[in-house]
C-alpha cells in the first residue's frame, strides 16, 4: 500500500482512508483529510473568493483563520479606447454614399457632401465652417431686401427702386462716403469675428462695458440679448444642433435664391417678383426659355 504522505492532497482514495481507520491511522486519516480540505478550500477560496469555504478548511485544520490570506483577487480590469463612430441612420446627401471621415454628422448642417476635400485639414475645415455660416447669415438678409421690398412694391404698399439698380440712386451722401463708413463699420465687425475664430472667446468682452460678457458660447454663436434675444441658443444639445442645421439649410437656400436673382435679371432684364407675377398670368409662355438676352435686347423667341 502507498505510504499516506504520497497520496494527492486534492483527492484522496477512499480505499486509503479506510486503510488507515485503525489505530493511529485513526489520527493519520483525520490530518489527511484536514490538510487535503486546507488546500482545497484554499484554492477555491482564492480563485472564487469564497469566505465560507475559508471558514471551513480553517475549523478542520485548528488554524486560525486569516480573512487577509484567503481575500479574493480583483480581476484585472481591460480598457478599450474606440473612436466614436458616426450615426448610421445619419442623412446624407446622397442615399448609400460613404461620407469622407472628417465629416462624422457632428457639424450643423452636414450631410457628408465634400466631393473635393476642401475640408480634410482640420484647420481649413473649422475655417470653411465659419466662412460658410457667414455667407448664409449675408445671402438670407441679401434675400430677404431683394424679395420683400419688391413684392411689397409689387402690390402698391412701397415705392422703391429695384434691388439691381439701388447703387444707383441718390442718397444723404456721396457713395465714396458711404463705402468708406461701411467699410470702418463693417471691417471693424469682422476683424473681431476673425479674432474669434483665430483665438475662440477672445472678443467675449465687450470692449467698451467690460461688465458686459457672453459665457459658454461657441464661435459664430455669440449669443446674448443682441444676438438671441429669445434665448433659443440655451436649449438641450439636440435642440441647439436642430436650430443650427435649420440656419444652414435656409443660408444654402438663401445663397442659391440670390445668385439666381443675379441671373435672372441678368436674363430678363426684371426681378424676381416681376418675374414671377408673369409666369403666373401666363404660365405656358412666359417661362425660363421665352426670352433671351442679345445687346442690351430683349428678344423674344
Amino acid at each position: 500500500m502507498m505510504h499516506p504522505l504520497f497520496l494527492s492532497r486534492r483527492q484522496v482514495p477512499l480505499l486509503a482512508l479506510q486503510a488507515l481507520a485503525g489505530g493511529e491511522g485513526k489520527n493519520m486519516a483525520a490530518s489527511i483529510c484536514a490538510s487535503s480540505a486546507v488546500a482545497f478550500s484554499s484554492s477555491s477560496a482564492q480563485k472564487g473568493g469564497s469566505i465560507v469555504a475559508s471558514t471551513k478548511a480553517s475549523f478542520l485544520s485548528g488554524e486560525r483563520l486569516r480573512v487577509g490570506k484567503f481575500a479574493a483577487q480583483t480581476p484585472a480590469r481591460s480598457v478599450t479606447v474606440r473612436a466614436a463612430a458616426a450615426d448610421p441612420d445619419r442623412p446624407l446627401w446622397f442615399p448609400g454614399s460613404t461620407p469622407p471621415p472628417w465629416l462624422d454628422g457632428s457639424l450643423p448642417g452636414d450631410f457628408g457632401f465634400d466631393p473635393f476635400g476642401l475640408g480634410s485639414d482640420p484647420e481649413t475645415l473649422r475655417w470653411n465652417v465659419q466662412a460658410e455660416l457667414v455667407h448664409c447669415r449675408w445671402a438670407m438678409l441679401g434675400a430677404a431686401g431683394i424679395f420683400i421690398p419688391e413684392f411689397l412694391t409689387k402690390i402698391g404698399i412701397l415705392n422703391t427702386p429695384s434691388w439691381y439698380t439701388a447703387g444707383e440712386q441718390e442718397y444723404f451722401t456721396d457713395t465714396t462716403t458711404l463705402f468708406i463708413v461701411e467699410l470702418i463699420l463693417i471691417g471693424w465687425a469682422e476683424g473681431r469675428r476673425w479674432a474669434d475664430i483665430i483665438k475662440p472667446g477672445s472678443v467675449n468682452t465687450d470692449p467698451i462695458f467690460p461688465n458686459n460678457k457672453l459665457t459658454g458660447t461657441d464661435v459664430g454663436y455669440p449669443g446674448g440679448l443682441w444676438f438671441d434675444p429669445l434665448g433659443w441658443g440655451s436649449g438641450s444639445p439636440e435642440k441647439i444642433k436642430e436650430l443650427r442645421t435649420k440656419e444652414i439649410k435656409n443660408g444654402r437656400l438663401a445663397m442659391l435664391a440670390v445668385m439666381g436673382a443675379w441671373f435672372q435679371h441678368i436674363y430678363t432684364g426684371t426681378g424676381p417678383i416681376d418675374n414671377l407675377f408673369a409666369h403666373l398670368a401666363d404660365p405656358g409662355h412666359a417661362t425660363i426659355f421665352a426670352v433671351s438676352i442679345h445687346n442690351n435686347n430683349i428678344i423674344k423667341f
